[in-house]
């Protein structure tokens, strides 16, 4: 981390590495999530791989991409996205944060296609009740994230904000597992404006949110979320259960 790097994450909870990953890894990103899309459509089994569509757009006749809102673990199996999670390059910007032990436990890539609705404001933290923290989370930008088409939001500073309580977002064609924090002012909020192959590093006690995408265009991204090694996760005390989209992937530990 630079030390203006190292002032954003202090003082904001966030900033952002322009020209991170060339076009060549973004293009076999999208590809492989098409790939996977669209086998999971024709009824192929691509676990550990798990699908999830966009409600809002699940009656289109469209192909299974233009219908995705999310996929999620890819980061353990799937050649192109371990790579980039595991990457010196990557793990340099998370280490100086977590420690030399850190693990990838989340993986999700993004699709936000014209029509989608966007995610309340939350905080990730609320989504990782682990006994540590904070954890870091890494949003790449596969496309172009503008104004109008359902670009992320930010509430800088609010990552030294505890946890705070949600409600469930209560809108039509709403994700199930979205919630929205209420007891906040986000009047000082800003849009992160985003070119393909720029990188957000961010807390998870971060509060931001995610717009409609009002354009004829859609936005992907790809977001990792890393811990540091032997955390252990109380979902089971706080949901029931453990979601299954987490995935505890060893990435990075001392030299022996």
């Amino acid at each position: 981390m630079t030390p203006a790097q190292r002032q954003g994450w202090e003082r904001d909870g966030f900033f952002i590495v322009e020209s991170f990953a060339p076009a060549s890894t973004l293009e076999a990103m999208t590809e492989r999530i098409v790939a996977l899309a669209r086998a999971a459509e024709r009824g192929e089994d691509v676990s550990p791989a798990i699908v999830l569509p966009e409600p809002a757009l699940a009656s289109l006749e469209a192909p299974a991409e233009k219908k995705l809102s999310k996929l999620f673990r890819v980061h353990r199996q799937e050649p192109v996205f371990r790579e980039f999670c595991a990457a010196p390059a990557t793990l340099d910007l998370v280490t100086p944060i977590l420690g030399e032990e850190v693990d990838c436990f989340l993986s999700q890539f993004i699709f936000k296609h014209p029509g989608a609705l966007g995610q309340p404001w939350h905080q990730d933290g609320w989504y990782f009740p682990f006994d540590r923290g904070p954890q870091v989370g890494l949003w790449l930008a596969v496309t172009e994230a503008r104004l109008d088409n359902g670009p992320l939001w930010v509430l800088p500073g609010s990552h030294l904000e505890p946890v705070h309580e949600v409600v469930p977002d209560r809108r039509p064609n709403a994700q199930f597992s979205y919630v929205e924090i209420v007891d906040h002012d986000m009047e000082r909020a800003v849009p992160v404006r985003m070119e393909p192959g720029d990188l957000l590093v961010f807390h998870s006690h971060l509060m931001h949110r995610s717009t409609d995408n009002q354009s004829d265009r859609g936005r992907a991204a790809m977001v990792f979320h890393y811990g540091e090694a032997g955390t252990v996760d109380r979902s089971e005390e706080k949901f029931g259960f453990v979601p299954p989209n987490v995935d505890w992937m060893p990435v990075r530990r001392r030299a022996a």
